[in-house]
């Protein structure tokens, strides 16, 4: 297993399809992950630190993992099958319990749990990007963030 971090969510054109995007802590492949919209704006809304004014659904799982004593120790992401992946919630007891990874992953960043992911499914779902080009990838996410329709109008 190796520890992933959560990149950010990100919307695929030209199908609208959000994609939450991970990268390995010590390592350079990078893993899309096309998820829900329901589930992107929960990851999003925990990476912004937006706090709804009732609870969503990741938020009411929390607030129920905290309230039963019950601590969210590791989400594993296990596999790729056909293009879905696979996860698994491990709790402080012991239990697992298998669950979507989008919603696996909004869940970990509302608890602060590590999420990590299987080698094979790096190996078969990530994509490299050596280091020397990290700075060309996060240049070309900075544009893309900024940029918008009118600015390729002609003049």
């Amino acid at each position: 297993m190796r520890e992933v971090d959560v990149m950010g969510v990100r919307v695929e054109m030209p199908s609208n399809q959000p994609i939450v995007l991970l990268r390995e802590v010590t390592g350079e492949r990078y893993l899309p992950i096309w998820i829900g919209a329901v589930e992107a704006t929960a990851i999003a809304f925990a990476q912004q630190g937006v706090v709804p004014p009732r609870p969503l659904t990741h938020d009411l799982m929390k607030d129920v993992l905290e309230a039963t004593g019950n601590e969210l120790t590791e989400v594993r992401i296990t596999d790729v099958k056909d293009g879905v992946f696979f996860a698994t919630l491990v709790f402080g007891s012991g239990a697992e319990v298998s669950a979507r990874p989008s919603d696996s992953i909004a869940l970990a960043l509302r608890t602060g749990t590590r999420i990590v992911c299987a080698e094979e499914v790096l190996d078969e779902a990530g994509l490299a990007v050596p280091a020397e080009q990290e700075d060309e990838v996060e240049k070309f996410r900075e544009f893309l963030d900024q940029v918008t329709p009118e600015d390729f109008e002609s003049r």
